[in-house]
């Protein structure tokens, strides 16, 4: 692995462009999960490897998973109870050196300053639009994941 690799904030086990995008869903919510399972489905785009998914329903999860590493993107949803996603991505971002960049989904479009307060890199409202969050994601993943050729 690279210098470059570690920049880009690949995990430990090989840059390979084969290996798939380990992403963190956190929502308490089943429904908001699979809500986002299905808008982005297994490939968002032909450009980037296939995602894996590590679904969080709970903060202390979102922790563990986030320290044992190996994270390369997170969605975090910001109306969670008890714990909500903005809160927690200002935690990571504190926390973790290098952390992989994060999406927080927002009750609203004028939660959006809120997302920045998070320092997350991203924000997309609910009612989740699918082709918003895959742009969003696709986004915050370009620079960062090695295109597939």
């Amino acid at each position: 692995m690279t210098d470059a690799d570690l920049d880009a904030g690949l995990h430990d086990e090989g840059a390979s462009p084969e290996r798939p995008v380990r992403t963190l869903l956190y929502s308490d919510d089943v429904d908001t999960r699979a809500g986002v399972l299905l808008a982005l489905g297994t490939r968002p785009h032909p450009d980037l490897p296939a995602f894996e998914y590590v679904e969080c329903a709970t903060e202390p999860a979102v922790i563990r998973t986030m320290d044992a590493g190996g994270i390369d993107l997170a969605i975090l949803d910001g109306e969670a109870a008890p714990a909500g996603g903005m809160g927690i991505a200002r935690q990571l971002k504190d926390e973790i050196y290098r952390c992989p960049p994060i999406l927080v989904l927002t009750g609203r479009p004028q939660d959006a300053w809120l997302a920045t307060w998070s320092r997350a890199e991203g924000a997309v409202s609910h009612p989740l639009d699918p082709i918003e969050l895959a742009e969003t994601v696709i986004r915050l993943l370009r620079s960062r994941v090695p295109a597939q050729t």
